[in-house]
């Protein structure tokens, strides 16, 4: 009997002109939760999709319990127990969650579908993870996290004993991930294999016994986690020792830029009050839900405040909508760079200018050569890896998305630079290159607020750092002064 109920040994995986694996390899024990990590665009998800059938691989071999198994597709997979949950749900959101659980494998008797069968082993699934839900809910109607419940259901409901879950927490918040945290564990118990991808090095401590690191589409290697360290697993990942993850600066804080005075929105947040200098970089954070991100909108105009004003360059502004922030040159990176912040069927040059389009016009038709030049430079600028302007927004890693939305804003006359949480889901390797850029903004001279949840990010990449919780300041600390402790104090002042 073999040790792994999972085993792979020197997959290889080649596309038209890119080899997405190279000699991999992967074990997975019985009960175990194995992380899985690596920087964007290493070979995790082409991984994955061998491993569930989606994918056959032109070299390698693949073993369940010893036996060497060949999947000549996706049902091969499920039937053999092999499960996975993405971090972006495919489901039907006008079907009801037990019709998404059952989807492609309804009970059916004498030809006919037993729906209350099926609604009754739905509920006994939902409970087994603790669901707030109920089986005969529209599936629309789910949050993110509700939604990734009712996967983790599905897989359970197809006998899974092998569950690859794939960025889960991407979208979640803290407590949100807890919940997860409490079913993955509860699966393990009851002798669930799983292999956990994430970005997260919380997710790995918090969870897995070992981890596997893939780099360039090649296996690296597989460490306990409680025997490796940051520096080194960072190493592993990104080939070179990230000496400063957080390179800040030193700039000459300049002018008062932007100033918030006494703002307020019924039911949102109350009475905000802060300012931001030229070459300043402030964090603004606190728990999910503390306000952070809505008050920014109505500084952009997306939202409109009930009270207050707001200052830019010692003078009272008044913004209406979102153009009329652009134009004084208060640029937003939206959290949600997907559908807030690019077109992702768009090529990359044409989402760059699609704020600036009318600038190069001439006698009212749009100059594509000269949106060409303007785009690709501005690419160039932030190092975004592309094989050309071409490509569309979708083809690229999160990172390098990233990258693109700040091109864009880099295309606008800028004062003012708010960043919503600008390296969610991106890995460690980008991470670094996205502070860089902050930075360089920061040297350019311009004013920038960084919203984020990440307290090693808040830390280290800002001048003064102002805490919410539930709609209202509660601190202000220097760079000096600040500390996790400090902050975390601050966040959960009200919340008591």
């Amino acid at each position: 009997m073999s040790d792994y109920v999972l085993e792979l040994k020197g997959i290889t995986k080649i596309f038209p002109g890119v080899k997405a694996l190279n000699n991999v390899q992967f074990q997975l024990k019985k009960g175990e939760v194995h992380a899985l990590m690596g920087e964007n665009g290493a070979g995790k998800s082409t991984f994955i999709k061998v491993i569930t059938g989606v994918h056959k691989a032109e070299e390698g071999e693949m073993f369940l319990d010893g036996q060497k198994v060949d999947f000549k597709g996706p049902r091969d997979a499920q039937a053999a127990g092999i499960a996975a949950v993405y971090q972006h749900p495919t489901s039907y959101p006008d079907l009801s969650v037990a019709e998404n659980i059952f989807m492609g494998h309804e009970i059916i008797k004498n030809g006919m579908i037993q729906w209350k069968k099926m609604n009754e082993e739905a509920a006994a699934l939902l409970n087994q993870l603790n669901a707030d839900f109920k089986s005969t809910d529209e599936m629309g109607a789910l949050s993110v996290a509700q939604q990734q419940m009712v996967e983790i259901a599905k897989a359970l409901s197809t006998n899974a004993r092998i569950i690859i879950l794939d960025e889960p927490t991407a979208a979640l918040t803290k407590n949100e991930s807890e919940e997860l945290y409490r079913i993955v564990d509860k699966l393990r118990d009851d002798g669930v294999s799983i292999i956990f991808i994430s970005h997260r090095f919380e997710d790995m401590y918090r969870l897995a016994s070992r981890v596997t690191v893939f780099r360039d589409s090649q296996y690296i290697g597989t460490y306990d986690v409680d025997g490796i360290t940051n520096a080194d697993l960072i190493k592993a990942m990104v080939g070179r020792e990230i000496k400063d993850l957080f390179p800040k600066p030193e700039v000459k804080i300049g002018a008062e830029v932007l100033k918030v005075e006494g703002l307020s929105r019924m039911g949102y947040y109350k009475n905000v009050s802060f300012s931001v200098h030229a070459g300043e970089i402030i964090g603004l954070t606190g728990l999910v839900g503390a306000g952070r991100t809505e008050v920014v909108e109505s500084v952009c105009g997306i939202t409109k405040p009930d009270e207050g004003r707001v200052y830019l360059e010692g003078k009272p502004i008044q913004i209406k909508q979102p153009s009329d922030a652009m134009k004084q040159g208060i640029i937003l990176l939206p959290e949600d760079r997907q559908k807030e912040g690019l077109i992702m069927s768009w090529g990359l040059g044409r989402n760059v200018v699609l704020p600036t389009m009318g600038k190069y016009a001439k006698n009212g038709f749009n100059d594509e050569k000269k949106e060409r030049e303007i785009s690709k430079q501005l690419l160039e600028d932030v190092d975004t890896k592309a094989v050309t302007i071409f490509d569309p927004a979708s083809s690229l890693s999160g990172g390098n998305q990233q990258k693109v939305v700040v091109a864009k804003a880099l295309g606008q006359e800028m004062k003012v630079v708010i960043m919503d949480e600008p390296t969610k889901g991106v890995d460690v390797g980008a991470k670094a290159e996205i502070y860089q850029i902050m930075g360089d903004l920061a040297l350019k001279g311009y004013a920038i607020i960084l919203i984020s949840s990440e307290m090693p990010e808040i830390l280290g990449m800002s001048d003064r750092i102002i805490v919410m919780c539930n709609g209202r300041v509660t601190g202000e600390l220097s760079r000096g002064e600040a500390t996790q402790e400090g902050i975390l104090e601050l966040a959960m002042e009200k919340s008591k």
